[in-house]
């Protein structure tokens, strides 16, 4: 029955929402409890049986998840870093895949080459929501999110095409190293093509069209499905064509939105990730059962052997990738080295570490087919689902939870210039509005008081920016004081409002305007 089914999803929002909150509590990072709450809940008598069908992770979830990550993602930092993202996106995925597949023919009996090959596409691509994170209340330099998010954004789509390769190995019997590698360039292509494509027709209905916040929230939700679903029908890669695509409107956005149509697409988008984010990390954790009951031929103490051996190779091979990739482009280049300076080990390590698995590794591996061409059973597909589910609890785990102690042992250093140029932003501003008053409103400022003190205002802003670029003015002590006051004096306003409300004294769409101007307030001064 429907209901049923709507009752689980409903259940499951709720339940995430709750252990969303418990993880702020223990401030642990939320894809970690989300799985293993996920995995205690699976194993509680009488709890529903909650199958992820990879049909569904790979339509509904994941383009907007990637969507959003493009979006968020800086394309000026993307193309800077594109040499280490890239080397890690492709480089050590293919790298990955391949030490994985050796291994696991040697490990595991009767496991061919080709069921290595698939394993190892499957769980090369490490996922940085559960980095981001564990890194978002933590000091970490920029430049190591940058990278894990870049690599992010890419790598997922290298291990699928990976993951094809093997499949078709598998079904076929043959594999062409050289028509392969002419499918590989055709499917990245023509994928981020077809998304470029539809970002333009896009950004031209944003632009040139009379659209409403309503109408503009909406495009943005519906446009990664369209550059997922039409690249995918065409067999090309859905993956980079969400990527290519969201990087292309998100450069362009500042031209394409108002300010209520961004205040309303960047809410909605905040809730929609994290309702989706946190349902796919509950459902993995809900997943287990069914997959140690589907084993065949193996003792479940087999299988953790193998396990535990393939997550712990798929953390120190991308440690052995890390330290290579970062320093050998430097001893070939001198002029990486004038350009970037010197590189430390420490940053080199945390990206090293920074390997968990997720979503799209577990959905790719419920993805496999349940019978070959022929009609026999799949060969392991049940001890490689298995073994995908323990590299991600055990990535999650060991990796999430230690990551801050490993910050806070290897004491990186964050030498970051935000503040400097937050005060460059001022001053430029500032300095732009004082221009303008100065040539459209000098008549006005000489002759009306207000206008004068707006001019005044500016040049205060400009004044205290300048100074404290130079080092003469240094952010006053009573400036949390100050911060406080404002707070408490727009509570006072918001404590009038609910009086009006309360006596019907004015409309309710007039108070609900003056709430939203606090609310806007409110959140300005806090940022301040």
């Amino acid at each position: 029955m429907i209901q049923d089914h709507l009752l689980v999803v409903l259940a499951l929002l709720f339940t995430t929402s709750m252990l969303a909150l418990l993880s702020n509590k223990l401030n642990v990072s939320y894809p970690i409890l989300l799985v293993l709450a996920g995995l205690v809940i699976s194993f509680i008598p009488g709890v529903p049986v909650v199958k992820m069908d990879p049909n569904i992770i790979f339509a509904v979830f994941l383009p907007p998840l990637l969507y959003s990550a493009a979006w968020n993602t800086s394309w000026a930092e993307f193309w800077r870093l594109r040499r280490p993202i890239g080397l890690l996106a492709f480089g050590l995925v293919i790298f990955t895949a391949t030490a994985i597949a050796f291994f696991a023919r040697w490990l595991i009996p009767d496991c061919s080459l080709a069921l290595g090959f698939l394993l190892g596409g499957i769980i090369s691509p490490p996922d940085a929501v559960a980095a981001a994170s564990v890194f978002k209340d933590l000091k970490v330099p920029s430049r190591i999110v940058a990278i894990l998010e870049g690599e992010s954004l890419v790598n997922d789509a290298s291990s699928l095409i990976v993951f094809r390769f093997a499949l078709v190995a598998i079904f076929t019997g043959q594999f062409t190293f050289w028509q392969a590698t002419g499918s590989f360039f055709s499917v990245v292509i023509m994928g981020v093509l077809i998304g470029l494509a539809i970002a333009h027709v896009v950004y031209a209905i944003h632009r040139f069209l009379p659209t409403t916040p309503s109408i503009d929230t909406a495009l943005t939700l519906i446009a990664p499905y369209l550059m997922y679903l039409l690249a995918e029908h065409f067999h090309f890669s859905g993956v980079l064509a969400v990527v290519s695509g969201g990087l292309f409107l998100s450069f362009r956005s500042s031209d394409i939105f108002s300010y209520d149509s961004r205040l309303q697409t960047i809410t909605v988008w905040n809730v929609a990730i994290f309702l989706l984010n946190g349902v796919v990390f509950i459902m993995i954790g809900l997943q287990l059962p069914g997959i140690i009951h589907g084993i065949e031929h193996y003792s479940l103490s087999d299988c953790i052997v193998f396990a535990v051996a393939i997550s712990v190779l798929s953390i120190i091979v991308r440690l052995i990738w890390v330290f290579p990739s970062a320093y050998l482009p430097r001893l070939f280049s001198r002029r990486i080295v004038e350009k970037e300076g010197p590189l430390s080990w420490k940053p080199v390590f945390v990206i090293g570490w920074s390997g968990m698995r997720g979503v799209v590794s577990l959905a790719s591996a419920l993805a496999i087919p349940l019978t070959l061409a022929d009609g026999t059973a799949f060969p392991h597909r049940n001890l490689i689902l298995f073994i995908t589910f323990a590299v991600i609890l055990f990535t999650l785990v060991l990796q999430g939870l230690s990551l801050p102690l490993l910050l806070r042992v290897l004491k990186l250093e964050v030498i970051e210039n935000d503040a400097s140029q937050e005060q460059q932003i001022r001053h430029r501003l500032a300095t732009a509005v004082i221009a303008y008053l100065d040539d459209n409103c000098s008549h006005e400022i000489e002759a009306k008081p207000l206008f004068r003190r707006v001019k005044e205002k500016y040049e205060r802003m400009a004044e205290i920016a300048e100074k404290q670029l130079n080092g003469e003015e240094q952010t006053p002590a009573f400036i949390h004081d100050y911060r406080q006051m404002l707070l408490e004096i727009i509570e006072v306003r918001r404590g009038e409002l609910k009086k009006m409300h309360r006596n019907k004294e004015f409309a309710d769409h007039l108070i609900r305007a003056r709430e939203r101007e606090l609310d806007l307030e409110e959140a300005r001064t806090r940022k301040n």
